[in-house]
């Protein structure tokens, strides 16, 4: 594809526009009153919200993203990426397994699940995207089913128990302005928004920033070593380079037009964030590595009020895994095994084998 053009009007298979400039993507995303996030037929906790009711949920549940409250979890990130890093040792691993294991590690220990939860959230990390690949909706729905049980389980086990000082009891605990607690439906769709694809973008986002990592030698000395708002702006540049997170709906409320094609109401538009990530009217060569003069222009945790309430947690997570990571030496590809990408529509890479070479990297 030609990314020094970019068309107008795209529709996918289903008839839906695609709005993928990234001043079209950025204008439906910031006009929540035209274009409504509504666009499931599932509860969606607070994403799928809009506006009082949106902006309540997101002021009750973005207490739990806060500095503060993130504080506390950097030590116990940073015990379970160099456990991962030092089981790894001087042998090939899969970059977007480890990620997987340590999303699936990072998030149990921020939400106070079970550590004996980890065989069957991995398993179901892997059908998920398996799932995802396939584009079989029957198969994505009982992947959803099933992560929407392994959750009424825990909150079940609770319920008969001590109440906790974790997020999930605090979560269950929780009560607005009225004092209504969250229902049960309500606590699943908010536990399934922050961690059932979190799971999956963590180890995506993972092969995707060591891929470009290894790809990128000259660059891993220096940001071993720099301050933690330099790594975050690397981190957020190269994903950014070669986005995970592909696209988003959302419902027009009233006709309207949108980059000069007239819209229904009623009518679904998809946000392709990988593609205004990369606009060349705003970005310049889209492959060029700047983080200073491109994060105004980042989309990879959207905009507007729906953007990602847990940037700050993905933020942290993925800092402290990628540092550890240059702390043990140079990644290095496995050239033995070509990284695999993803199918549409999922994007990264499905594998990224890589090994470490031992010692300080020069």
């Amino acid at each position: 594809m030609n990314e020094s053009v970019i068309d107008e009007v795209v529709r996918d298979t289903a008839g839906r526009l695609v709005v993928h400039r990234h001043a079209d993507v950025v204008a439906v995303a910031d006009d929540p009153e035209a274009f409504s996030n509504a666009a499931s037929s599932h509860l969606q906790v607070p994403n799928g919200l809009d506006g009082p009711e949106h902006a309540a949920a997101r002021r009750l549940l973005d207490t739990f993203f806060t500095p503060d409250e993130l504080v506390p979890l950097a030590p116990v990130l940073e015990a379970l990426a160099a456990g991962l890093v030092d089981e790894a040792g001087a042998d090939p691993f899969d970059a977007v397994e480890v990620g997987a294991r340590y999303a699936v590690r990072a998030q149990s220990a921020w939400l106070g699940w079970s550590a004996a939860l980890e065989p069957e959230l991995l398993d179901w990390v892997a059908e998920n995207r398996a799932a995802t690949r396939s584009g079989d909706r029957a198969w994505t729905a009982r992947v959803a089913a099933r992560f929407d049980a392994i959750v009424r389980g825990l909150l079940e086990a609770r319920r008969g128990s001590v109440a906790g000082d974790d997020v999930t009891s605090r979560l269950m605990a929780q009560r607005d302005a009225s004092g209504r607690a969250w229902s049960d439906e309500e606590v699943v769709s908010i536990l399934r928004n922050w961690t059932g694809g979190d799971l999956s973008s963590l180890a995506l986002c993972a092969g995707v920033v060591v891929h470009w990592l290894a790809e990128h030698p000259e660059h891993q000395h220096h940001l071993r070593d720099a301050p933690d708002p330099a790594l975050d702006a690397a981190i957020d540049e190269i994903l950014r380079i070669d986005d995970p997170f592909v696209s988003n709906r959302r419902v027009a409320t009233r006709a309207t037009v949108v980059g000069g094609c007239p819209v229904a109401a009623g009518e679904h538009v998809v946000l392709d964030w990988r593609r205004a990530n990369r606009d060349p009217q705003v970005v310049g060569d889209p492959d060029v590595y700047d983080p200073e003069a491109n994060a105004p222009h980042n989309l990879v945790y959207g905009t507007g009020p729906h953007v990602c309430p847990g940037r700050g947690l993905a933020t942290l997570e993925l800092r402290v895994l990628v540092r550890r990571l240059l702390c043990a030496g140079t990644l290095v590809l496995d050239r033995s095994a070509p990284a695999q990408r993803e199918s549409a529509p999922v994007a990264g890479f499905r594998t990224v084998p890589v090994r470490v070479v031992r010692g300080t990297p020069q």
